[in-house]
Order: C-alpha cells, then sequence, then structure tokens
C-alpha cells in the first residue's frame, strides 16, 4: 500500500508496509501512482508526454526513473506487501501476563474543577479519595510481580490531582527504590498535575525523581480560565503558569511536557501553542478533548477543517521555528523515520488492559485511566489479582487487525489501531473505530512525516 500526499513543498511517497518515506520530483510521484496498474512501455510514454516540455525530463530520463522504482519495489521499499497479519495475535499472546506500566491515581479529587474533565472533576464519578500507602505500596509490589523480565518498569502519578496526596507519592517512590536493586527492576516515575499545589518541595522532588512531568496548561490565559477553574470560579492561569516556569527552568528544560486541551471553543489551537512559546516552554502538547458528542465544547464537524489547517500552520511554525534556532517539540509530531517504533508496538498499540493498567485508590485495576469507575471494565484489584479475565482477553485481542475499518488506512501501522477507549466511547465497543480522531491522526502523522522528511533533507545538503 502508497500513501501519497502533497505538503510543505515536498511530494512524499509513504510505504505503509515498509514505512519507507520518500521525497521525489512530480514525475516520479505520477509515476508511482500509476506504477502497479499501467504496463511499462505505456507508463513511461504517458508521464513522457506530459513532462516533454521540461528539459531535465527526456524519454531516457524517464525510462531510468521507471527503472529506479522498480529497484525500490524489488528491494521492498516501495509496494511491499504486508506480512504483519498473521503475527498479529501472536506477538502479543508471547507477552500475555507481563505488565510493564500502571497509572496509580494518588487522588480522586482535585482542587480545580474543570469542566470539560472526563474524570467528573477527578472523582471518575464516584467519592472523593486518597491511595492510602498500602494500597500504594501493593501496586508496585504487583507490578514487579507481574514484569517477567521486563527491567524497566513505568509509574505514573495521576490523578485527580496527586500532589493533593504528596506525602505518600514521597513514600512510595523511596519504597521503590529500596527494593528495585534486589528486584532487578528500575522504575520510571512520571508525574501529572495541575500545577497548584507546586512548591520549593514538589519542584525538588520531580526534578530528582522523575523522568518526565506532565503540566496541564491550555495555553491562551481567557481559554485555559475558561475551563481550569477553582471551585470558586476563578482562573488559575496565573498561579500556575509561574510555578511551571520555575519547574521547567530548575528541570533544564527537559523532559516535561505541557499539555493542553482545545475544545469547540479554540479549536485554533495554535495561538495557544504560540502563547505557550512566548511562556517559554518547548517541549508542548495539545489534545483534542475527550467528552460527549453533546457536551457544549465537544469537536464538531465544522470544527474538522480548522483543527486540520492548524496541524499544517503548527507544522510550519516548527520549520520555521528550527531554521532560526528556536526548535520545540509537538508531541504529535515525533516521529523516527529511521527506524521508529517496532513492529510489536506497530501492531499491538498501548497495550491497556494487558501491559498498562489503572490503579485506583482502592486497588482496583481498570484498563487504563480513561476506564475508571466505569465497573464494567474492573478488572481486579491489586491484592488479589485480575479475576476478570474475559474483559482482559478483550483488550489482549485490540490489535490494528481486530479493526476491519483500519485495513484499507495508510497510518494503521502508526496509530496501531487508535485508543481503544475512544472507541468505545465513540462505538460502545473497544474495537471500534473513533472516526473523528482517525480524521486528526491522519493529518497530524502527514505533517509529522513533513516535518521529519524535510529536517533529513536540508540537513543532507
Amino acid at each position: 500500500m502508497i500513501h501519497q500526499y502533497k505538503m510543505g513543498g515536498l511530494n512524499i511517497v509513504l510505504d505503509v508496509n515498509s514505512g519507507s518515506v520518500h521525497t521525489v520530483d512530480d514525475a516520479a510521484y505520477d509515476m508511482i501512482s500509476l506504477f502497479e496498474t499501467t504496463e511499462k512501455s505505456r507508463l513511461i510514454e504517458t508521464i513522457s508526454a506530459k513532462y516533454c516540455h521540461l528539459p531535465d525530463y527526456t524519454p531516457e530520463e524517464i525510462a531510468a526513473c521507471w527503472q529506479e522504482i522498480d529497484a525500490l519495489k524489488k528491494s521492498g521499499q516501495l509496494f511491499a506487501p504486508d506480512t504483519f497479519r498473521s503475527a498479529a495475535g501472536e506477538l502479543k499472546a508471547r507477552t500475555a501476563g507481563v505488565v510493564k506500566a500502571l497509572c496509580l491515581h494518588m487522588a480522586h479529587c482535585c482542587n480545580l474543577c474543570c469542566e470539560y474533565c472526563f474524570a467528573g472533576q477527578g472523582r471518575f464519578h464516584g467519592k472523593s479519595a486518597l491511595m492510602p500507602f498500602e494500597t500504594g505500596k501493593a501496586a508496585l509490589d504487583y507490578l514487579v510481580a507481574h514484569s517477567g523480565s521486563r527491567h524497566n518498569l513505568e509509574v505514573d502519578f495521576f490523578g485527580g490531582e496527586p500532589l493533593m496526596n504528596f506525602e505518600v507519592i514521597k513514600q512510595l517512590v523511596a519504597y521503590a527504590r529500596s527494593i528495585e536493586k534486589d528486584a532487578g527492576k528500575n522504575f520510571r516515575f512520571t508525574l501529572t498535575t495541575n500545577g497548584v499545589l507546586i512548591d520549593d518541595d514538589v519542584i525538588e522532588f520531580a526534578n530528582r525523581e522523575c523522568a518526565n512531568v506532565v503540566l496541564s496548561l491550555d495555553g491562551r490565559k481567557e481559554i485555559h480560565d475558561r475551563f481550569r477553574v477553582y471551585p470558586d470560579g476563578r482562573g488559575s492561569f496565573d498561579d500556575v503558569v509561574p510555578k511551571f516556569q520555575e519547574l521547567v527552568r530548575r528541570r533544564g528544560g527537559k523532559n516535561y511536557y505541557m499539555r493542553g486541551t482545545f475544545t469547540h471553543l479554540n479549536p485554533d489551537f495554535l495561538t495557544d501553542v504560540k502563547t505557550m512559546l512566548d511562556l517559554g516552554f518547548t517541549e508542548l502538547s495539545m489534545e483534542p478533548v475527550v467528552c460527549a458528542p453533546d457536551d457544549p465544547y465537544a469537536l464538531t464537524q465544522e470544527d474538522l477543517s480548522v483543527v486540520k489547517r492548524q496541524y499544517e500552520e503548527l507544522a510550519q511554525l516548527m520549520i520555521d521555528r528550527r531554521r532560526e534556532g528556536r526548535p520545540f517539540t509537538f508531541y504529535h509530531y515525533m516521529i523516527d523515520l529511521k527506524g521508529g517504533p517496532c513492529i510489536y508496538k506497530r501492531i499491538s498499540g498501548c497495550g491497556s488492559g494487558t501491559e498498562y493498567m489503572a490503579v485506583t485508590p482502592a486497588g482496583e485495576l481498570f484498563p487504563c485511566h480513561q476506564f475508571v469507575g466505569d465497573r464494567d471494565f474492573l478488572l481486579g484489584d491489586v491484592f488479589t489479582g485480575v479475576h476478570n479475565p474475559e474483559k482482559q482477553r478483550e483488550f489482549a485481542a485490540c490489535n490494528v487487525y481486530a479493526r476491519p475499518e483500519c485495513a484499507d488506512c495508510w497510518a494503521r501501522l502508526y496509530c496501531s489501531g487508535g485508543c481503544a477507549a475512544n472507541a468505545y466511547h465513540a462505538t460502545g465497543s473497544v474495537r471500534g473505530v473513533y472516526a473523528y480522531g482517525c480524521e486528526l491522526f491522519r493529518k497530524r502523522m502527514e505533517c509529522a512525516i513533513m516535518v521529519e522528511a524535510l529536517r533529513q533533507q536540508e540537513q543532507q545538503r
């Protein structure tokens, strides 16, 4: 399968199954589009007739172009066959029962009342609660016991607002560090926070112990303060921005993400990205809102064209600033054209419900944070293990080949079938397809590939 598109002044050809990306001239671009369906002599004649008025396109050169394309096909870099389908189930079966990451819900409560919060203002549609140390310890022991031969284990301190339970977070990290050597493991911690409770103690701890921190900021003050408010309705922008700036400064400007959410009220999210840049942040992410389609801030079909245009303009901004020596990172545009994710990851996806699970303050296990509180998806608990294997098998069967809608999608080996939670909330099935999200993902990937292809092209000059 081939995907071709034009962007950023480049003619881009992606070979889906091999992952090869080619930037070509106009004649080669047209020839590739007809290569599999047109006989050689007729194809050369057709392309020659179209470009004969240009001095660099003689019949001999067009014929040589055909030979180069044929060589790429024979080497598996164009029109490569799909050799992964038969391995999809087998690859995931090899890691059955092996857990590599847990999302610890340290607090099912929050000091903000964000209207769009998928977690119901941090309570996940239940009662407010804080995770006790004993439950967190059991979760870490569960992770070690069920991680097989994996050495690196990931733990995300999440909420609600996890810093409302900061003392227990520190105790859990100390416990993990005390056991990791004897267990033959290495813990990698991440902290996700709205920033309200950040102080010197938090900064020192996060910059010492957390491999990454995720900081919630929606960009423009008026956008941020529309949703990310205190219980009394006050906006939090002026409180959290200086704290984020100090944390990032003392962190050396690395290994963090400013994570924003865009909604129907700001589909022009590039303005929010620029605000973050103006504030001095360079590791950025803007995510589409997750909510019911009838919510007033849900993205609409009318927003789709706006958002796609924003992604293209964002790509150009990244190019311009890189050329100016002021680069920044956008999470969804991080792509490695020379290697990228291993084929296991490309086929199997995020691993929710199998390799990755969320743990509630009571120690309950759910497939991921977006399923927490939905009793239909309760898998078990960290004290007695998984006791809903049927539901877990449902998630284990989620891969890019489990969704018929993905069969003809050029981006399938980048998204790996997409988010099971988004699919479920959109279709009622974890094997469904969130079509709106697919549209956005494909646009992001086109932009990401273009940005990286252009960067490599410029480096080679």
